[in-house]
């Protein structure tokens, strides 16, 4: 059923205006809402908030609880609103892979706020439950702003703090509109070739050998593959030979277990889905 991210700065009013929604559904609509929450999570691990915002690979876990839960829940019968940074686009974007393959809608709910004034926020609340000066600034400086032209992001709802929330509009998105239909690169099934894992290993290699030859050219940024129309985002630091072996071997891992459907342009499609895996893979290994 329907998912909602929530996103914004620290101390934005997020978890306020995820109450809001759960009112609202639940009261008006009738509907059965989970409600994941990050500050949730991190009281339930005992991980201490700052120590998670400044380690990378703890965040990346918790990235990992979260998409997790969310995943798990969004199979049943109910809506599920996933309260939390949200801050990388990459990740919004796996979970609109989730939620496409799901063949449910998806709503993303941005919570606006004057950073000083958040930081006000913070602190007034508990000790405890506080960012520090270096966590706080640390997460304004990493969001990626929701963009509506991104269809990760498609439908965006930015709310300002003192904003009334507009349950309508979130309704008819959720409800009153055909989720996007799943394509081949969200599907699994039995292969359907037999060649198929030939194809898996040579698109996969001419990618690779193409992304090292771009690189010793000075290539970064979104860069298109050479033969193939897709854009990948390479970073500014150079990827290495091993790094991007790696990345391939799990992708390899990945679509051997998930197969995907073969059509008439496999090749093509597997290329897409090895390209979409690296994109991902490397935003959130920022």
């Amino acid at each position: 059923m329907p998912l909602i991210i929530i996103t914004g700065h620290p101390c934005c009013g997020k978890t306020k205006r995820s109450l809001e929604i759960i009112e609202f559904l639940q009261k008006e609509k009738d509907k059965v809402v989970h409600h994941i929450s990050e500050n949730d999570v991190i009281k339930t691990t005992g991980m201490d908030k700052n120590e998670l915002y400044s380690n990378s690979q703890k965040e990346k876990e918790m990235r990992g609880i979260l998409k997790s839960e969310t995943l798990r829940l969004l199979g049943s019968d109910s809506v599920v609103i996933l309260d939390a940074g949200n801050y990388i686009k990459g990740f919004r974007y796996e979970l609109y892979c989730a939620s496409k393959s799901s063949k449910t809608t998806q709503v993303t709910v941005e919570c606006c706020a004057n950073s000083e004034q958040a930081w006000t926020w913070n602190l007034d609340r508990a000790e405890e439950e506080r960012y520090s000066r270096e966590a706080f600034d640390a997460l304004i400086m990493r969001y990626e702003t929701p963009d509506s032209r991104n269809r990760w992001d498609s439908p965006l709802i930015t709310l300002q703090h003192d904003d009334v929330f507009p349950t309508d509009v979130l309704f008819n998105a959720l409800f009153h509109r055909k989720p996007p239909p799943p394509n081949q690169s969200t599907q699994c099934a039995p292969l359907s070739s037999t060649n198929f894992l030939y194809e898996l290993d040579k698109v996969t290699q001419e990618i690779v050998a193409s992304l090292l030859s771009a690189q010793k050219m000075g290539a970064c940024g979104d860069v298109k593959v050479p033969g193939y129309n897709d854009i990948i985002t390479l970073p500014d630091t150079t990827l290495s030979a091993a790094q991007l072996a790696r990345h391939r071997r799990e992708f390899l891992k990945y679509t051997s277990l998930n197969p995907p459907i073969t059509g008439h342009d496999s090749t093509a499609n597997l290329a897409g889905m090895f390209i979409q895996f690296l994109n991902t893979t490397l935003a959130n290994s920022r």
